[in-house]
């Protein structure tokens, strides 16, 4: 399914939940009257692009040296709202982990949630905001994503990190703060390789994966040196202005309603003086 929209314009939210609906009762499914989707075809092909593996020299160094900007990316989704989302992006400088670039857009989500295939509905959005910074500032453009999301951890092993990685060709991480469960996961005793206990103030573990271009021994290591708290300073960076822009938008629909509330009431007081 494909929508092409201006950013921040949504269809009537009505008309697209419907579409979203018809197209899910068709996902993944083939036979008489049945249209098996593009999503499986197109994740396999990029599948097969994904790299596993260091590929930068700063990869193989100790402490990273060549290393100089860190990127977290999340597309946050407003409880109640299956239709509109906050794309954010921030970049950190290394190894001092201090914000240098920001974007938080609000945007219209064009494709449903199927499970297996989140990526095609968050990545659109994560992609052109690195697009967009490197029309504005090509210098702050990150050698590595942190994303808010699984790697190769993940039912087809490969989740939002993957995807975005391949897509944009970018070194990629995938941090998650719970497990996802996937078929053969503990039998394979990989759960120790990707679970960190990030810093001693943590007493919860994080899941880290390889996304693109980086191995996991790097991935855990990278991950390591950029946690002050539970979660890598990149993604927490994120959530933190995320929850800033859901709290001001909050506001603002409170402020809204009541200054709604107060014209309504106006109108009733100039009605009744006027029939008086």
């Amino acid at each position: 399914m494909a929508a092409v929209l201006r950013e921040g314009e949504c269809k009537n939210e009505e008309l697209l939940l419907r579409e979203w609906e018809r197209y899910s009762k068709t996902s993944f499914l083939t036979g008489r009257g049945k249209e098996e989707t593009k999503e499986p075809t197109q994740q396999m092909e990029l599948k097969e692009q994904m790299i596993d593996h260091d590929t930068e020299d700063w990869q193989s160094n100790e402490v990273f040296e060549g290393l100089e900007r860190i990127g977290g990316v999340d597309l946050s989704y407003i409880k109640g709202d299956e239709v509109n989302a906050c794309a954010s992006l921030v970049v950190l400088n290394y190894p001092d982990l201090k914000v240098v670039y920001e974007e938080c857009q609000m945007v219209c989500l064009t494709t449903p949630y199927i499970p297996g295939f989140l990526a095609f509905r968050e990545t659109p959005f994560l992609e052109e905001a690195l697009k967009r910074l490197q029309q504005k500032d090509p210098s702050l453009l990150p050698q590595v994503i942190f994303a808010d999301g699984n790697g190769i951890l993940h039912h087809r092993e490969f989740g939002v990190a993957c995807h975005l990685g391949v897509l944009t060709d970018l070194p990629c991480v995938g941090v998650a703060k719970n497990l996802l469960h996937v078929n053969g996961l503990e039998e394979k005793d990989l759960l120790k390789e990707k679970a960190l206990k990030s810093c001693e103030k943590s007493t919860k573990p994080i899941y880290v994966s390889v996304g693109h271009r980086i191995s996991l021994d790097t991935a855990l290591r990278l991950t390591h040196s950029c946690c002050k708290y539970r979660v890598p300073e990149p993604i927490r960076q994120l959530l933190s202005r995320i929850l800033q822009r859901k709290n001001k938008a909050k506001i603002n629909r409170i402020r809204n309603n009541f200054i709604l509330c107060m014209q309504y009431l106006l109108l009733e007081m100039t009605a009744r003086n006027t029939f008086l």
